[in-house]
């Protein structure tokens, strides 16, 4: 084989890998539900899948995900977001039963099954509720009006900036 086109594949299969690197996994409670937001880098345009689990006790089981099968115990409890670089997963109705290790893992469709994965170990009396950042990444309706307003305000005095 040309050397250079052996470069060129290793400089494309790095290229490839590095477009899809979990960068860090997080839990928090919402109400009675789970939230795990598994961030990722991506700098690619192939379809990343990608993986919830738990591992309790040794045994993994899959939540919710393209590249493992869902238990059937858990598909109706989850909800999936997903944004440019952001996976968001809701188990609903979390209680101790649930507690366990969880992963994120992602791969590039196509690809040599190259997997990026991290782990966070969740347990129930430990978690921390989840933030009010959210709300803002959920839905920012409220924020323009709110903006649009402030001259308003001032003008009838009723703030001072």
């Amino acid at each position: 084989m040309n050397p250079t086109i052996g470069i060129t594949l290793l400089l494309t299969v790095l290229q490839v890998a590095r477009g899809q690197k979990v960068t860090s996994l997080t839990a928090c409670l919402v109400d009675q539900s789970l939230r795990l937001d598994c961030r990722h880098e991506n700098t690619t345009n192939l379809p990343i899948q990608y993986e919830f689990s738990l591992t309790r006790e040794t045994k993994k089981h899959v939540l919710f995900g393209t590249i493992g099968v869902p238990e059937h115990a858990y598909r109706s409890r989850t909800n999936f977001f997903s944004k440019y670089n952001l996976k968001v997963l809701y188990l609903s109705g979390f209680t101790t039963k649930d507690e366990g290790t969880y992963t994120c893992a992602l791969h590039l469709s196509g690809q040599t099954p190259i997997v990026s994965n991290r782990n966070v170990s969740v347990l129930r009396d430990k978690l921390v509720k989840c933030g009010g950042t959210s709300l803002l990444t959920q839905n920012t309706s409220w924020l323009l009006p709110l903006l649009f307003s402030l001259p308003l305000l001032q003008a009838m005095d009723f703030i001072s900036l």
